[in-house]
């Protein structure tokens, strides 16, 4: 039929016909979008005491999501810290969280609900144990503290765990040898300033404002837990091995530490999802935490050290496969 039309005609046909497909074409690519999605949808973050590094650390992190996760809505969850934070997680409650690796260590340990559907974004900064006590007191080791009214953090948060560890590494029971007082960094510093505790443990990044404030106003200092509490700690188990010697600098708080550097332990943090979660908002959220160290970290100082070369390594969860994604993305 072609062979019988004239040539005008079947130059015609054929400009016709290439005008079609184009038309087909960008129906095609208007109706089906090809490419990455953009996220979207409502995430919970769970994160920590009001007057922690996770609550001012997620305050922040909501700020340059918002810039770079338009479509995304945010809601921040105040919590009692790591424990918690991993419940919600695996109960529904909340999509991203932040948690110590102890924590998530013997959450999997203790084969809790949902323990193998969590999986590691990145790995953040770390959390540097601290007692404090008052500057005059008798207190020189964790062995002191018997008999004292301490301050071991609230049930569900990594300072309870880390606390009952380290008494017990010193050679105390926790719920005999002291007299322990379940509160969180919100109300420890005005319960020793108020002389209703002796003591209290505190694991976080440096400096916490809340212990940063209590030595302006009050004389404090920071007891030292040497590397033979560590080396006691790692004899516990597999889920104490995330522990590691440190020290804490002499300009951390300037007011307790009397240009002193104290030994202590520090445990890594971790930005944690679930498997559920979708791989574009997995890979999206942790490019933010990734971009957004400086300008966080101008404000929170502990998020200074997060590290694209390190923020790989979430031991001991699996990567997330979006988390993934993000880091093959940006590998020289």
């Amino acid at each position: 039929m072609l062979a019988s039309l004239s040539r005008a005609a079947r130059r015609r046909l054929i400009q016709v016909s290439v005008a079609l497909l184009v038309v087909c074409g960008l129906l095609v690519w208007w109706l089906v979008p090809f490419g990455k999605q953009t996220p979207s949808g409502h995430v919970t973050f769970s994160t920590g005491v009001p007057t922690g590094v996770y609550q001012r650390y997620g305050e922040l992190l909501q700020q340059a999501l918002a810039r770079d996760l338009p479509d995304v809505s945010i809601t921040l969850k105040n919590s009692e810290g790591s424990q918690q934070n991993l419940a919600r997680l695996t109960s529904g409650e909340a999509d991203f969280t932040i948690a110590t690796a102890d924590a998530v260590a013997q959450y999997q340990r203790d084969r809790k609900p949902g323990f193998e559907r969590l999986r590691g974004c990145a790995r953040l900064y770390d959390d540097y144990v601290q007692l404090v006590v008052r500057k005059g007191s008798a207190v020189r080791s964790v062995a002191d503290l018997r008999g004292l009214r301490v301050g071991v953090g609230q049930e569900g948060s990594g300072v309870r765990l880390i606390a009952d560890r380290v008494l017990a590494a010193g050679g105390l029971t926790p719920d005999v040898d002291i007299q322990p007082v379940s509160a969180g960094i919100d109300t420890m510093p005005a319960l020793l300033e108020r002389e209703q505790l002796d003591a209290f443990f505190w694991s976080g990044g440096l400096p916490t404002h809340a212990v940063q404030a209590l030595s302006q106003r009050l004389p404090v200092r920071l007891v030292p837990l040497d590397a033979t509490l560590v080396d006691n700690l790692h004899d516990v188990g597999e889920s104490t091995r995330h522990y590691r010697s440190a020290v804490i600098p002499a300009d951390a708080y300037t007011r307790a530490q009397d240009g002193q550097r104290v030994e202590t332990l520090a445990v890594a943090n971790l930005l944690v999802t679930t498997d559920a979660a979708d791989p574009a908002l997995v890979e999206g959220f942790t490019r933010t935490v990734i971009r957004s160290r400086d300008r966080i970290g101008s404000q929170v100082h502990p998020a200074q050290l997060v590290d694209l070369r390190t923020a790989v390594y979430t031991e001991p969860l699996t990567l997330h496969e979006g988390a993934r994604r993000y880091y093959r993305s940006v590998k020289p």
